[in-house]
């Protein structure tokens, strides 16, 4: 039975680590700002346009950059629930065994 369970709790590492390499954005105005950052939610890179930043206002950059990074952030949430979705089956299937399934 506990064996069963660390293999569980090691799928669950393993997913984890696999979501730090998937890379997820959001992007706004073109692509004038654009956010990267894992499926783990974690922002990795900021990218804003020279020109667009010439023109733009605070106000106006402020607001762009949190709606960029809440599409990168609901990307990345997207992709963790498939994984651990996934992953959670997995694991489901592995202990089924453990209850003479």
């Amino acid at each position: 039975m506990f064996d069963k369970l660390f293999a569980a709790q090691q799928k669950a590492e393993e997913v984890k680590k696999r979501l730090d390499t998937i890379s997820v954005f959001g992007e706004v105005e073109n692509g004038a700002i654009k956010i990267t950052a894992t499926a783990n939610k974690s922002i990795t890179g900021i990218s804003i346009d020279e020109e667009f930043l010439k023109n733009a206002d605070k106000e106006e950059l402020e607001e762009l950059l949190l709606t960029a990074i809440n599409k990168a952030m609901a990307s990345a949430e997207q992709v963790s629930a498939a994984e651990m979705q996934a992953s959670a089956q997995d694991m489901l299937g592995g202990l089924g065994g453990m209850f003479g399934q």
